[in-house]
């Protein structure tokens, strides 16, 4: 538990503040030895004596006071510490572990060194395979439902573990007098990794993430040539899109997205903006650049527009979901460093050094373990309390009520029906002037819990996700904290709070806090101010936010002029997601009037 007692915060800050000086002089040094003498001190992240020090007094002002609770600039020097440790102790390579059936990777070609391949492959160019598609892996009133439909859009870029195998499904038993439509309940299994050999079963199970996991708008373009050119208009760069600016959805239902689980408006609005968004920036690079052909300006074009959706994530959607002042400047320091947006304007970049400057800009990192996406990373990522139930769509113009509907009635093909009744302005409106469902825990939207996919298996999502994280072989809630240098929940009321939450987790577990699963654990957990998740899920937060971009080619060194084109770094560096929404749909213009960041509570947002 956190002490309460007072604490001599200035003198405290001053420590830190003389710590972090030391600290940026050590990695300048670094630096400099790095460059003269080729060494790199990468495989051994920060392990000489003044930062295990530095870590050590970080982790330990976490468990007795609270990054938190303390001045802005100390929190972030703790959470700088934070990210220390888990950076040098919680990165795994599986790449070492036995495997067949390997998807080909295309020889080396010399577009790839500026423009991201369809797949993935060749963003680090010393090992081609890292990253590429097929390889292992009650009302929020902080934030809108624009929120909700963003993180969604995201995760469709991140990651997916592919359709699930029918075969041999868990089985899972209930009382006679529970309602679900069949006995026992099935839930379908993660699809098997075809890469694992047969002699490899004592090792721990891996599965296969179907999306590249760079930051490269792969749930826009696709993750195969094949997918990229079904998007392609094949004039001008551009994607294609109806002449009423909706997507046009093929009609194979093995193409469809609305065919696939889990599609809804939400996700129908965010591709649909990004795909003009897209065109947008392919008649701006038309203006720039009359003699490039369709290629040249689509290559271009995407790697503008993935720039952008991870610059808004950065700077806008995290900061408004974990809202702490102390979280918001860090994750905005990820993008823009110690200089902040208005002095990075002003100058440039001032260092080559990511805290000082900013991690776009700064040198390629993977911190000695090639990157990929974690299969905790997908867990932390189970957000479904954020979806309500109950939507009432609203004008853009003058705020009146035009129709309501349930979640039923706007997913999967329903979304499209949606949008022949309300424009796409009114949606936007609408979601922008709403509060999501709050991530905690008996606030489970009740249609995911009834849910019938496409092919006509239901699902129960909450249990779903309860029974993802087992097979997945992510810990239990107390392991996970531990694996995270946090303190288990050494009692059921520590944990929620609330008796009677406490008492009802004690009864589902058999009073064994140690069986809690995580999920569970993360919605019931009290949290810091202005989040809308866990602190533990928070942890992740803080190792991957930084490393999504620190791996990435072309989000480090190869984020330039040269390679973005001026004219693209203006643009990324210019737009948020206000500007995205005025340029594609101006009738949102008053509605969006005082608002700095679309993802919080627009003005006139109803309960």
């Amino acid at each position: 538990m956190r002490s309460t007692k007072r604490v001599p915060w200035i003198i405290l800050a001053l420590v830190a503040l003389a710590t972090g000086i030391i600290a940026l002089v050590q990695r300048q040094r670094a630096t400099a030895e790095q460059v003269t003498t080729g060494k790199t001190t990468r495989s051994g992240y920060r392990q000489t004596p003044f930062w295990h020090i530095y870590d050590q007094i970080a982790e330990t002002l976490d468990h007795t006071v609270g990054w938190d609770k303390v001045p802005t600039p100390l929190g972030l020097l703790i959470l700088i510490g934070l990210r220390n440790i888990l950076r040098q102790q919680n990165l795994y390579d599986t790449t070492h572990e036995p495997a067949i059936n390997q998807p080909a990777i295309e020889p080396m070609q010399a577009s790839y060194l500026t423009s991201r391949t369809a797949d993935g492959t060749h963003n680090d160019l010393q090992n081609p395979a890292m990253g590429m598609a097929g390889e292992k892996f009650q009302p929020a009133t902080t934030v809108n439902m624009l929120a909700a439909a963003w993180v969604q859009f995201m995760v469709r870029d991140w990651f997916s573990h592919g359709k699930s195998q029918k075969e041999n499904p868990w089985q899972i038993a209930l009382r006679d007098d529970d309602p679900w439509p069949e006995h026992p309940m099935k839930i379908l299994r993660v699809a098997s990794d075809p890469t694992r050999p047969a002699n490899s079963r004592n090792l721990p199970p891996t599965y296969i993430n179907t999306e590249t996991h760079w930051w490269d708008a792969s749930q826009i373009y696709g993750s195969s040539k094949e997918h990229e050119a079904l998007r392609r208009s094949g004039q001008d760069g551009k994607l294609i899109i109806g002449s009423n600016g909706l997507l046009q959805l093929p009609s194979d239902p093995n193409l469809n997205p609305a065919m696939v689980p889990g599609w809804w408006l939400g996700l129908e609005m965010m591709e649909t903006v990004f795909t003009l968004e897209h065109n947008s920036i392919c008649d701006r690079l038309r203006v720039e650049y009359p003699n490039w052909s369709d290629d040249d300006i689509f290559e271009r074009a995407r790697l503008i527009n993935a720039a952008l959706t991870a610059k808004i994530h950065t700077v806008e959607w995290t900061p408004a979901i974990i809202s702490h002042p102390t979280s918001q400047y860090g994750l905005k320091a990820n993008w823009w460093g110690l200089e902040m947006e208005h002095l990075q304007r002003l100058f440039g970049r001032l260092s080559s050094s990511e805290v000082i400057s900013g991690i776009p800009g700064s040198q390629a990192d993977h911190f000695g373990v090639p990157y990929c996406l974690t299969e905790e990373f997908t867990i932390v990522y189970r957000m479904h309390p954020l979806i309500p139930d109950e939507y009432s769509f609203r004008s853009a113009d003058d705020g009146r009520p035009m129709l309501d509907r349930t979640l039923r009635e706007i997913s999967g093909p329903h979304s499209e029906e949606t949008l022949q009744q309300v424009s796409m302005a009114d949606a936007f409106y609408t979601f922008g002037t709403s509060y999501p469902g709050a991530i905690i825990l008996n606030n489970f939207p009740r249609f995911l819990q009834h849910f019938e996919r496409p092919d006509g298996n239901f699902m129960d999502l909450a249990a779903t996700d309860i029974m993802r994280t087992r097979e997945l072989g992510v810990p239990r809630y107390n392991q996970f904290r531990k694996l995270l240098h946090l303190p288990p929940a050494s009692s059921f009321e520590e944990l929620a709070g609330d008796p009677a939450l406490a008492e009802k987790i004690r009864r589902v577990y058999n009073n064994d806090i140690d069986r809690v699963d995580l999920i569970v654990g993360m919605f019931a957990e009290k949290r810091p101010q202005g989040f809308a998740f866990s602190e533990t899920a928070f942890r992740i937060f803080i190792l991957m936010a930084s490393r999504r971009l620190n791996s990435d080619r072309f989000l480090t060194e190869d984020f330039t002029p040269e390679v973005y084109t001026q004219a693209g770094m203006d643009w990324i560096r210019d737009n948020t997601m206000s500007t995205v929404l005025l340029r594609h749909y101006p009738h949102l213009r008053s509605a969006l009037r005082g608002v700095d960041n679309a993802f919080t509570p627009w003005p006139n947002t109803i309960v």
